[in-house]
């Protein structure tokens, strides 16, 4: 049996051209680092800032209370940062897919 030479080998694959989805590809991993930088940081921040600032020093709850509340109040903001990643993503995904269709 011969053996197959590179040449051979990369005569009979069909030649691909990543250039084209490079920019692509740097733009959503752009979104993903920075919503989950987001995800990470903002329903953080809101728990300890509700908590001390606005649960114990403007409303006068107790320590107890003020722990419940603010972990509502970072729940809905995970929620919050997940559904602007799925709408930013399924825009840009429509719009990929639009410029596609168009070629």
């Amino acid at each position: 049996m011969e053996g197959l030479g590179k040449e051979t080998l990369n005569a009979a694959l069909p030649a691909q051209d990543f250039r084209a989805s490079d920019g692509s590809l740097v733009s959503i991993l752009k979104t993903l680092l920075f919503f989950t930088a987001l995800m990470i940081t903002l329903p953080i921040g809101l728990y300890f800032t509700t908590k001390a600032y606005v649960f114990e020093g403007t409303f006068g709850m107790s320590n107890r209370d003020s722990y419940f509340y603010a972990a509502i109040v970072a729940v809905v903001a995970v929620h919050v940062v997940l559904a602007m990643f799925v709408y930013v993503a399924w825009n840009e995904g429509s719009r990929q897919w639009r410029e596609g269709k168009q070629d």
